[in-house]
């Protein structure tokens, strides 16, 4: 495994850990269908269905995480979230959410920038 693959890997683990500490319930993680990869599937403590994309950065990032899902990520996560969807027979509200990890600072935790309803 390369080292992109274990830092995004550690990010998708800090989020769930940090959704789960604001009383979200991980229903699914890295859920993969014929039409892409969904990072996290929660359900927030209100009850709306949450698909979350995470995006981790190295400290020598230049842009911010958020502006790595473009248009064209976006229509994957909304085609993989359908299909989620429709094989799990939800028919309540749900959103997109995305989650920005940093690296950890002088105090030794990595940051996580939440977007509700991100697009």
């Amino acid at each position: 495994m390369d080292e992109r693959k274990r830092r995004g890997d550690r990010g998708e683990s800090a989020v769930a850990d940090w959704l789960e500490r604001r009383g979200c319930a991980i229903l699914e993680r890295q859920y993969r269908c014929r039409w892409g990869e969904i990072d996290l599937v929660a359900r927030d403590p209100g009850g709306v269905v949450c698909f979350v994309e995470v995006k981790t950065r190295s400290p020598r990032a230049i842009a911010p995480p958020r502006e790595a899902v473009t248009a064209a990520k976006q229509r994957k996560l909304r085609d993989a979230a359908s299909w989620y969807l429709a094989q799990t027979g939800w028919d309540g509200p749900c959103r997109f959410d995305v989650a920005e990890v940093y690296p950890a600072g002088a105090e030794g935790r990595r940051q996580i920038r939440y977007i509700t309803n991100a697009f």
